[in-house]
């Protein structure tokens, strides 16, 4: 599973920092980046949560 964030719809809320700390994080600009390429197994079902939290629906998870 990879999460990629879309940085056209990012607003830099930090709800997926909030909820995924270990996927996401802020980049230079304020906006969400994540911080690994892949999502561990152990981490699926919140980077998932993260995804389904954000209000921009900027985060794509596949």
């Amino acid at each position: 599973m990879i999460a990629i964030v879309e940085k056209d719809a990012c607003i830099g809320c930090g709800a997926c920092i909030s909820i995924c700390p270990e996927i996401f994080e802020m980049d230079e600009d304020g906006l969400a980046a994540t911080n690994k390429d892949q999502v561990p197994e152990n981490l699926e079902e919140s980077a998932q949560e993260a995804a389904e939290s954000c209000p921009t629906e900027a985060i794509i998870i596949s």
